[in-house]
């Protein structure tokens, strides 16, 4: 069996980069509340505050209303007979192809914010050392529908996983 190389094409959800910013604003939240009682403590260095101050606002920035946005762009995933392909990363980005005759468990995971908006995320466990494949930041009846179309697709080979 020959799995052609290619990029996969579903996106996540819409929702994603409003997720993934909220996540990322909560640490930079308390970085300012940090740095606010900092200042309350001890004003004596004005300059380092204002220099911590913006550096926090140029990382925020970023974290918050860049990366997201970027991830969402860069954030691919596909299934077909033969695999599941991902494609993954803000910076590095990471191309993973799962063998579906390697498929050993799928599972989804919801965390808080996830529950709030209605995603979920998917992990498909292979017999590989580079570990599990996760699509993330789907519509949680997305996820669910994948699910069942890996464990369908699974279910029909023939070979043992393992």
């Amino acid at each position: 069996m020959t799995v052609a190389l290619r990029d996969p094409t579903n996106p996540p959800s819409r929702k994603a980069p409003l997720v993934w910013a909220l996540g990322a604003a909560v640490p930079w939240f308390m970085l300012v509340i940090g740095q606010l009682v900092w200042l309350g403590l001890d004003g004596r260095f004005w300059w380092l505050h204002l220099a911590v101050g913006l550096l926090t606002v140029i990382g925020a920035t970023v974290s918050i209303a860049v990366v997201p946005l970027w991830r969402y762009r860069v954030h691919r995933w596909e299934i077909s007979d033969q695999a599941v392909f991902t494609r993954t990363g803000a910076i590095v980005q990471e191309r993973r192809i799962a063998p579906i005759s390697r498929v050993q468990t799928v599972d989804t995971y919801r965390g808080p914010l996830d529950r709030l908006f209605g995603l979920a995320n998917v992990t498909v466990t292979t017999a590989s050392s580079a570990g599990a494949v996760r699509i993330v930041a789907l519509d949680s009846e997305v996820a669910d529908a994948v699910v069942a179309q890996l464990t369908d697709i699974a279910a029909l080979g023939t070979e043992d996983a393992t």
